[in-house]
């Protein structure tokens, strides 16, 4: 049920290039007018669990990367989407995502958070045994069931979609993976599907989901939230950006370092452009000049979120200056940027909205993807309605 996608590329898709030459050139298209969210799609209830069943119970989304499982023989359980899932990369390299239940008498088959290797899965209750492709290989005294056809008792799999470097799932059946592999080309221009996982975390923040994913969606606030750590590295207000599908891709870029260099260098582009992917539902990735956050948002509750951040480098660090390089770098965004500023601004803004002082949100022409976010999820709802 996985579908894979394989040949990295070595320069700039078509999309990454288009938003670096429209930064080069001025054609940054800001929004026009003010425009406004009500204030009770990040505090009703109702409005949560609509959000929650039409798009995280519906939608495919981003569970981790690739790095977090590389080689073949490796399995980690993820509970953070209210289904017990369990990620395997079976011995021929290709990815599975099953339920992490036994198909005897229901058991949690691997405990625990950590990707392990492993040769098979064994269920600790009775030992069912499973191939890492899903397959019942063996149980103890089959005598005791007779008649009993191994072949149907597979592992109940899910369709997943390992593209780019990233692992998608999808919670229903008839998943459309396109999108996903769109975005796998913008990943393999970024190297993303050889990197390797230097440190993951997983943060709760007391705040809307849709809070969270605001913040990586407009470039206003990052000079001044953001003023004592990265907000000297970016021109305020220069962005760029386009969808694919319901995706969002944008670009902020330092313009005046832009002027006669060869956009189509990836890593000449990177260091003066920030990419950043907002993936519906909740999914962010920040390519930085030489490593990748992706954070993965999985709501909680209309007040809690969630939020596990991979940081990946190009190869694992070979010495202790390089080690000490990668966690001052970890340090300064997961810590520093993402905790400290953005999830608690975010923190900060359900507190405020909880109090209804604020009937809606204003919206100004920065802050323009904020605006095609909230009809994109608007228009999730309708379809799934």
């Amino acid at each position: 049920m996985n579908e894979a996608v394989t040949a990295p590329g070595k320069r700039p898709t078509a999309g990454q290039l288009a938003l670096a030459e429209a930064l080069a050139c001025g054609d940054t298209r800001s929004a026009s007018g003010i425009t406004t969210v009500p204030a009770s799609v990040y505090t009703d209830p109702d409005h949560f669990t609509r959000e929650k069943a039409a798009l995280f119970g519906r939608l495919p989304q981003v569970l981790m990367p690739s790095a977090l499982i590389p080689d073949p023989g490796m399995a980690v359980p993820h509970d953070l989407s209210g289904k017990p899932l369990l990620v395997t990369r079976d011995k021929e390299g290709a990815v599975h995502v099953f339920l992490n239940v036994c198909r005897h008498r229901g058991t949690r088959l691997v405990e625990g958070q950590e990707a392990e290797c492993v040769a098979r899965l064994v269920c600790p209750y009775h030992a069912w045994t499973y191939r890492l492709d899903g397959a019942l290989l063996a149980l103890p005294r089959p005598d005791s069931f007779p008649g009993l056809d191994k072949g149907d008792y597979h592992l109940v799999e899910l369709p997943s979609c390992e593209a780019g470097g990233l692992i998608w799932y999808s919670p229903i059946e008839d998943a459309d993976f396109t999108f996903a592999r769109t975005l796998g080309e913008d990943m393999d221009a970024f190297g993303a599907r050889d990197h390797f996982l230097f440190r993951r975390k997983t943060h709760t923040v007391a705040g809307n989901w849709k809070l969270i994913m605001d913040a990586f969606l407009e470039s206003y606030h990052v000079t001044r939230l953001h003023a004592k750590t990265i907000g000297p590295f970016f021109k305020d207000g220069v962005t760029s950006g386009d969808m694919i599908g319901p995706h969002a891709r944008s670009a902020v870029g330092r313009v005046d370092e832009l002027d006669g260099i060869d956009l189509s260098d990836m890593a000449a582009l990177r260091r003066r452009v920030t990419f950043a992917y907002q993936l519906l539902p909740a999914t962010i990735i920040i390519p930085s000049p030489d490593y990748i956050n992706v954070m993965a948002l999985w709501p909680q509750a209309v007040d809690h979120t969630l939020v596990e951040d991979f940081m990946l480098i190009p190869e694992p660090p070979a010495t202790d200056k390089a080690r000490d390089h990668w966690e001052r770098s970890w340090a300064l965004l997961d810590g520093g940027v993402f905790a400290s500023e953005d999830f608690r601004a975010a923190e900060l803004g359900q507190q405020g909205l909880s109090t209804g002082a604020v009937p809606h949100l204003t919206l100004g022409s920065l802050e323009g993807g904020i605006r095609r976010f909230h009809d994109t999820v608007s228009e999730a709802l309708r379809a799934a309605n």
